[in-house]
């Protein structure tokens, strides 16, 4: 119980500075509706960096596992996402 009470502080707190922890973070705060700045202000967090700098590594060396593949191919979805998000809150922040 304690376990899932702070991964739901870390998300939230996560949230309220634009850190990014999981693909469930990005759609959270997307759906929030937030303002072009704060969409700019998305950023990974340091463990996601860090994960993805590993499993960029391990692909380029060693190849994937199968769950490791499917986390990689999660945290690409997840990028994409947050590269939308950013390109049309440029557009809109150009706009005005």
């Amino acid at each position: 119980m304690a376990a899932v009470l702070s991964a739901g502080l870390r998300s939230w707190q996560g949230r309220k500075t634009g850190e990014i922890q999981s693909l469930d973070d990005v759609i959270e705060t997307l759906a929030d509706l937030p303002s072009a700045q704060e969409v700019l202000a998305l950023h990974p967090s340091e463990q996601l960096a860090e994960r993805t700098a590993f499993l960029l590594e391990k692909k380029r060396l060693d190849g994937l596992g199968e769950s490791e593949q499917a986390e990689w191919e999660q945290i690409m979805r997840v990028e994409h996402l947050v590269r939308i998000a950013k390109a049309k809150a440029r557009v809109k922040l150009q706009a005005v």
